[in-house]
């Protein structure tokens, strides 16, 4: 379900993070402009400087939404960050690095109509399907 509304998302254009953000976020009540807007900045690895890959960080922002801390409890906050820890392991085990400019350099240059490059729409899937497993796991 996620998977498929985000590859919707990015084939009309939506960036990497924007996609995985927003398939979540609509889902847990957030509006989709607002989810758009918040996740607009970690596209292209975070404003296309090829850093964190969008895809994970739209997956580490929607796992925040669902399942962050707010009342600064320090277990909490370890908990949840041994969660964000766990799926960017699983992102590196599928893809081999999280950093968008590693992804993309054993890729190639394989863009798709709506102009992203043809691996990001896997980077798009497996972000998406490892927070629904860890989702499914709760």
């Amino acid at each position: 379900m996620y998977k498929e509304k985000a590859l919707k998302y990015f084939n009309e254009g939506c960036n990497c993070a924007q996609s995985v953000f927003a398939a979540f976020a609509t889902e847990y009540g957030m509006d989709e402009k607002e989810a758009m807007r918040l996740a607009s900045s970690f596209g292209g690895g975070m404003g296309q400087m090829r850093e964190v890959c969008g895809a994970m960080s739209g997956a580490l922002m929607a796992l925040g939404l669902i399942e962050g801390y707010d009342d600064f409890d320090p277990n909490k906050k370890i908990n949840h960050y041994q969660n964000v820890r766990a799926i960017a392991d699983k992102f590196k085990e599928k893809n081999e690095s999280i950093i968008c400019r590693e992804l993309l350099s054993k890729a190639g240059d394989n863009k798709t109509p709506t102009g992203h490059n043809q691996a990001c729409v896997d980077f798009v899937c497996n972000a998406c399907d490892i927070l629904q497993e860890h989702l499914n796991e709760k």
